[in-house]
């Protein structure tokens, strides 16, 4: 697993403000540019920008037609980098996401031919409708950021961002995302329907055509770049850290969780918050950040008792009634989060 460096050399005071001028300013055009697509969802489209500030993959699982995989190809658009789709298929094949090696026959020798995992944005569509053979393929490229093919290891372009939608288990034709692979998403959010208003909008808008059609780069690659840099020089006292360590610890001692968050949620836990900090123009993290990203970021990867499942609990109530628990650095009390 990356290490998240905790100790870098502090820039100058006006270094750090133009950081976080960029990393606002583009925050704010990739919003605009996405909001204008997907109507009424801005919480939404915030988490995804977090997500991918934060060097995250992002789970977006809902029911079918509520902009799922809209939102995901408006952040790809509005980035002027590289994009690949792969449509999840129950016959999809692990070379298909990773790349083969082909014999050339002029030359003699074996010729790699890459896959659609080397994009800067991939997206793909219904993960869950493919095989558990074929989600696997996706673990080494979310992790470690390379592909390895016939022993030979290929590194993936920077930034690397993977956004998958999923239908709910419950619907026809799905496969279980495994553990381990819910664990390499940082966030999973839920679109939902939109608000009769919003809905009513959409009508009027992609009526005659897709605003995708419309939609130009706000950004592009080396930008992204360098403001993920900046969000990397956020810093995290050491209460902070202990905060976040104290969330993890917490679901894994909770009496209805049966598997709690990991090593790995803890880290992006703490990356998630440095994006969000500095979209909020600070320099450093507070205990509003944890507590506004934890739903979206640990939510996903709980494992519910048996007892849970049947008092009919949610993992992402348990992660509140953890948030309510647990001391906050600062105060006397546990508080509510915001």
């Amino acid at each position: 697993m990356t290490q998240d460096a905790t100790t870098r050399t502090a820039p100058a005071a006006g270094q750090v403000e133009d950081d976080l001028e960029q990393v606002v300013r583009t925050g704010g055009q990739l919003a605009a540019a996405m909001n204008g697509v997907l109507q009424g969802k801005p919480e939404v489209v915030r988490t995804s920008i977090i997500v991918l500030l934060a060097e995250g993959h992002l789970l977006i699982e809902d029911v079918p037609g509520v902009g799922k995989t809209m939102l995901a190809k408006a952040l790809a658009r509005s980035i002027d980098a590289s994009v690949h789709r792969i449509q999840f298929t129950p016959d999809l094949l692990p070379s298909d996401i990773t790349g083969v090696s082909i014999f050339n026959q002029d030359q003699r020798r074996f010729e790699f031919r890459p896959g659609a995992i080397f994009a800067n944005v991939v997206v793909g569509d219904e993960i869950n409708r493919a095989s558990p053979k074929a989600q696997s393929a996706l673990l080494e490229s979310m992790e470690e950021r390379q592909v390895t093919v016939d022993g030979q290891t290929y590194p993936l372009p920077d930034p690397f961002i993977i956004m998958a939608t999923q239908n709910p288990v419950e619907m026809e034709g799905t496969y279980p995302l495994p553990e381990a692979q819910r664990d390499r998403f940082m966030a999973r959010v839920s679109v939902g329907y939109p608000e009769p208003a919003s809905e009513v909008a959409m009508l009027d808008q992609h009526g005659a055509s897709s605003p995708l059609e419309d939609l130009q780069p706000v950004t592009d690659a080396a930008r992204m770049a360098r403001v993920i840099a900046a969000v990397r020089r956020v810093h995290a006292a050491e209460a902070v850290r202990q905060y976040v360590v104290d969330l993890a610890t917490a679901t894994r001692r909770h009496p209805q969780i049966r598997l709690g968050a990991s090593p790995r949620a803890t880290l992006h836990l703490l990356r998630a918050s440095r994006a969000r900090a500095a979209l909020n123009r600070r320099d450093h993290v507070l205990p509003d950040d944890v507590q506004a990203v934890a739903g979206t970021v640990l939510a996903h990867r709980l494992l519910l008792t048996s007892e849970a499942q049947m008092a009919r609990q949610s993992p992402s109530t348990l992660v509140s009634e953890i948030l309510q628990r647990t001391r906050v650095p600062g105060a006397a009390t546990p508080r509510t989060a915001r």
